[in-house]
This record gives structure tokens, C-alpha cells and sequence, in this order.
């Protein structure tokens, strides 16, 4: 009785901290569903398909594999880390029942290694069905790749963009197939810098970001262009505001104040799983079967940026592209 009326007293004198506080959750509730967006209600399967996914081993990547995997795909991860993909393919077998879960290398700073991957895939696969491009680095410092571009543009962009190129035979002998690649809402701000691509007058993370995610926006149009017809059809989205690994190289250059402030609002950004709705939307939908060169958010179409829908600056892209892997 006397632990009630402690209670009722406690209610009564701070009746109007008790609203307020409730009025918060409510409303980060509220705003939190908000912020989910979209989800993939396809039940599509993929039985006797072939998924392959860049940087599986983690984050909206891994939420994927999962997702391919329980539809009966046979899901290749392609990774850079082994230890961390063999874990990582453990868990989906276990979780999805799924056995046939295989782990590739494939370290985006390499082109030989991109190369390695893709001769695996034309020598021991039949098929290839779906092909996710998800793996991406964010904000690093100045880093070179292997074969010496800039880290962002090289591994987002260039590592995809010959992957892609180098797998187009086994993707048309498997239509109707897919190619997804992962991008950004960062590409609204973009600019694809032509006369300084790897930003060695003045780099800065930001920038070479933005960048890189115009760049997949660009590849996407110019590669649905090149294979209308084939039976290959092409996707690129913004996942959303995720909390993954992605912001590792960026969260610690925060000024420590900012990171405090940031606290209450990782609560809001998506989980994984939410993230990774709108690849797995642009992957299996069967509304969008005969539907290419699109960019999509929170499942759904979504017009890119004007200069993610400039013809001229893709052609230009891909044919510098091409060049600096040596495709030209």
C-alpha cells in the first residue's frame, strides 16, 4: 500500500516531467517507424538461382545474404576479410537452413583481385542471377588503392564498375538477371571531377564520397543503356541512414561535443535489416522485372539528381572508367 502511494505522490508532483517524457518516446516512436521506410513484400524464390553480394560479411550486406539465402538462392559472398565471411556464412546457414552458402575473396582496392573473382565465377558457376554491388568504404583519409587510385572512387566505384563488366557474359546467359548496385542519397550533392578524379589537388573525404556515389549512380544508367534488350535489367538506391560499420572512418573525426549530440539520433537511423529492404526490393521484386536504369528508395522509384540523369556524364564516366581498369 505504502509503495503505491509513494507512486501516486511521485506521479502527482512531477506530473509534468512524466508528460513531457512521454510525449518524447511517443514521438520517437512515432519518427522512428518513419525513418524504417520501405519493406520488400515480394515472396519471391530463388530456387536454382545464383546471388553474388560484395562486402556480405557485415551490415546491410549480410542482411541481404540472409534474405537470398531463406529464399532458397544459392548466395555467394564476396568479401575481404575470409575470417570474418566464413563467420558470417556460418550464421546464414544456421539461421536459414540454407547449406548452400559459399565465400569468395574479392578486395575491391585490387584489380587483379577483382579479376581473380570473376575468373572463379565464369570457371565454377553455371549462373549468375543476381549480381549486388553493396561493398563500399566511407570518408577514409587520403588512401591509395592498389593500382593507386583514391580509396572512395576506387573501391566504390572502379572495383565495382569492372566486376560488373567482367561478369556481363555470365549475366546474360543467366536472364532474365539483375545487376543492383548500392548508392547513396550523398549523390544528390555530387560531382564527378573529370579533370582531377582521384582529388590529388585537394582532397577532402567528403567530396571524394559524394563523388563515388554519383559515380554509382551514373554507372547504373549507362550500364541499363548498354544492355536494353539483353534480358539484364539494372537498379542502383539509397539504403537510408544506417547504423553499420560504414561511418567508422568518420564518427572519430567528430569534434567530441558533435559525437554527444550524435548519440540521440543513431536511435533514429535504421537497423541493418531496414537498410537493406530497398536492395532486396531492386533484387527480387517482381514488379520491376522489366524495369532497368532506375534509382530507387525505400522500395520504391525515386528520380535521381539531375546530374545522376546526365547521359553525357555517364558516357563520359564509363568510358574513363574503362580506361583507368584497363577495359578501353
Amino acid at each position: 500500500m505504502q509503495n503505491v502511494m509513494d507512486l501516486k505522490q511521485f506521479a502527482e508532483e512531477h506530473a509534468t516531467g512524466l508528460a513531457v517524457a512521454l510525449i518524447a518516446g511517443v514521438s520517437i516512436v512515432a519518427l522512428r517507424r518513419w525513418k524504417a521506410g520501405g519493406m520488400c513484400r515480394s515472396k519471391a524464390r530463388l530456387d536454382g538461382k545464383t546471388v553474388l553480394i560484395t562486402g556480405a560479411n557485415t551490415g546491410i550486406g549480410k542482411e541481404t545474404a540472409l534474405d537470398m539465402a531463406r529464399r532458397g538462392a544459392r548466395v555467394l559472398l564476396a568479401c575481404r576479410d575470409m575470417t570474418r565471411a566464413n563467420k558470417a556464412a556460418d550464421e546464414i546457414r544456421k539461421k536459414t537452413g540454407n547449406g548452400n552458402v559459399v565465400v569468395k575473396h574479392l578486395d575491391l582496392t585490387s584489380l587483379q583481385s577483382v579479376r581473380e573473382l570473376a575468373k572463379d565465377i565464369l570457371e565454377n558457376e553455371d549462373r549468375l542471377d543476381i549480381l549486388i554491388n553493396n561493398a563500399g568504404i566511407m570518408m577514409c583519409p587520403k588512401w591509395k588503392t592498389v593500382d593507386g587510385f583514391e580509396m572512395q572512387f576506387g573501391v566504390n566505384h572502379l572495383g565495382h564498375f569492372l566486376l560488373t563488366n567482367c561478369l556481363l557474359d555470365v549475366l546474360k546467359k543467366s536472364t532474365p538477371s539483375r545487376v543492383v548496385n548500392v548508392s547513396s542519397l550523398a549523390h544528390e550533392t555530387g560531382k564527378i571531377h573529370f579533370d582531377d578524379i582521384n582529388l590529388d589537388k585537394d582532397y577532402d573525404p567528403h567530396v571524394s564520397y559524394l563523388q563515388s556515389k554519383l559515380a554509382n549512380v551514373l554507372f547504373s544508367r549507362a550500364l541499363a543503356a548498354k544492355l536494353n534488350g539483353t534480358g539484364v535489367t539494372v537498379y542502383s538506391l539509397h539504403p537510408g541512414i544506417i547504423r553499420t560499420e560504414l561511418g567508422r572512418h568518420f564518427f572519430p573525426t567528430l569534434a567530441l561535443w558533435k559525437r554527444i549530440l550524435a548519440v540521440p539520433l543513431i536511435a533514429l537511423m535504421k537497423t541493418p535489416w531496414e537498410g537493406a529492404q530497398t536492395t532486396i526490393f531492386c533484387a527480387v521484386d517482381e514488379s520491376q522485372a522489366n524495369v532497368t536504369g532506375l534509382y530507387y528508395s525505400d522500395c520504391a522509384p525515386k528520380e535521381a539528381a539531375p546530374q545522376g540523369r546526365d547521359d553525357g556524364a555517364a558516357t563520359r564516366l564509363w568510358d574513363l572508367s574503362a580506361s583507368m581498369v584497363g577495359l578501353a
